[in-house]
């Protein structure tokens, strides 16, 4: 059975969500082997979960079992869900009970807070490594899917587990949804190793999400830059943590004063804070920094995780080996999913990837090995012959006025920064035309309620426009 499960006692508790439900690792055996008798061998799915201990017996007992969940938010936008179910006619629907009245489907069965229901497609051919499927990155309005296979989960689960150092005593604390590529790799990790997930949906603000931590004593967290953001607005550096032990942050870049004030917060309390770096292309965690570097290398993504390899390559294919020159980042390991797909059809193809990737970042390395992020391939734009980096000017806005929030954007003939707060429209035109030796007419600011995000917090630059 895959992730050691069949390798812990079946009495250990597995996962405990906020409502009190549990979910012992014998619990979640039996449920796989019931799962095979729910569904054709090898069935196609839609999983429309929520973080819960229903969530994490439908997805891993189905992995388990063979058949090929594509996880979903149970509360994604109606079109979007049209559009997948269109693309790729799911034989199986399963969603949380009380949503079930919402689809016009065939009840199969109900187990764990969740209804398994036929639809009346067909079944579908898919590739014998596929193990599951998910949406890429801020994808809340594209049917495109990363396809992952049984060995990037075995991967994923090995590496991960490796440089956190977790054992079947941890007791991590998850707040990032199943259906984003790093909250499922927490669930991969932690179950290897015979730990028990706190799983819960609960917004931080929320008094029950801290009652929850302190009463089942979670020894870990794990967030993206917004989830610290939030943090760093509370009263959680004066909060009685005693069994907290470990921070770690992936998902994006995180602002450099925020991410040292952790940092050196972990430091002083003898805590670690470990930052990482990923993509749902290569199962979540590609690099790390080891937190005996996070104060001093604050901004970087450290090293490949165990068993990886990262490199950088110039604009014509060439190794990079000199510190401090940037090119593209690429990386190779057994995490690395098999390609992407884009209708039922490409359900059948094979590994495309072959475990190496051009991760689309640009980046370089220091004299130790750690790499830094410059900001994407494609996020750059020319300006009277000036190559300007958009990530960088993004950074530039964040670290000149702390707390604003801000999106760059455009094309090759002006620049578009769009901002929240009215008051500092002239300032940050200023301080880019002065930064970037530019005329004031290059750079155009907007003014919008919100910066639309996904919901893990990264910025959705495509919706921009409409806001």
């Amino acid at each position: 059975m895959i992730l050691n499960l069949d390798k812990w006692p079946e009495d250990a508790v597995a996962a405990i969500d906020w409502q009190g439900e549990q979910l012992t690792y014998g619990e979640l055996r039996d449920f796989a082997v019931k799962t095979e008798h729910l569904m054709p061998s090898r069935s196609l799915f839609f999983l429309l979960v929520e973080n819960n201990v229903g969530g994490i017996a439908w997805t891993i007992g189905n992995i388990c079992a063979g058949n090929v969940p594509l996880i979903l938010n149970a509360h994604m936008d109606e079109e979007l869900y049209k559009s997948l179910h269109e693309l790729y006619r799911p034989p199986f629907v399963c969603v949380p009970t009380g949503m079930a009245d919402k689809y016009p489907y065939e009840t199969v069965a109900t187990s764990y807070g969740y209804t398994l229901m036929k639809t009346g497609c067909e079944a579908c051919q898919m590739n014998d490594e596929l193990s599951h499927l998910l949406p890429t990155s801020g994808s809340t309005g594209s049917p495109k899917l990363v396809r992952h296979k049984y060995d990037n989960i075995e991967a994923a689960a090995l590496n991960i587990s490796t440089f956190f150092e977790l054992t079947e005593v941890d007791r991590p604390l998850m707040v990032l949804p199943l259906y984003y590529t790093m909250g499922l790799s927490m669930v991969f990790s932690h179950l290897y190793v015979g730990a028990t997930v706190l799983i819960t949906n609960l917004s931080m603000t929320d008094r029950r999400f801290w009652a929850f931590m302190k009463e089942q004593h979670a020894t870990s967290f794990t967030g993206v830059p917004y989830s610290y953001e939030i943090l760093n607005l509370m009263r959680f550096f004066r909060m009685d943590l005693p069994d907290l032990t470990l921070l770690t942050q992936g998902g994006g870049k995180m602002p450099r004063e925020l991410n040292l004030k952790f940092a050196e917060w972990c430091r002083n309390t003898g805590r670690r804070w470990i930052a990482t770096y990923g993509q749902s292309e290569c199962t979540a965690r590609m690099a790390w920094l080891p937190s005996k570097w996070a104060v001093e290398k604050v901004g970087s993504i450290g090293i490949a995780v165990p068993n990886g390899e990262l490199s950088l390559i110039d604009m014509e294919g060439n190794p990079i080996t000199t510190p401090g020159v940037e090119g593209e980042m690429c990386y190779r390991g057994k995490n690395v999913t098999m390609g992407y797909a884009s209708n039922r059809e490409d359900l059948l193809l094979g590994d495309e990837r072959n475990g190496f990737i051009r991760t689309g970042d640009l980046a370089y390395f220091d004299e130790d090995g750690c790499y830094y992020i410059v900001g994407r391939m494609g996020r750059f734009l020319k300006l009277f012959g000036m190559r300007v980096g958009l990530d960088e000017c993004e950074n530039k806005i964040k670290s000149k006025f702390p707390g604003i929030e801000c999106a760059c954007t455009g094309t090759d003939d002006k620049m578009l920064v769009y901002l929240t707060d009215e008051s500092y429209k002239d300032k940050v035109k200023d301080e880019l035309v002065a930064r970037l030796k530019l005329v004031a007419s290059s750079i155009e600011v907007h003014i919008i309620n919100e910066i639309p995000k996904n919901d893990t917090g990264k910025i959705l630059y495509t919706r921009l426009a409409d806001k």
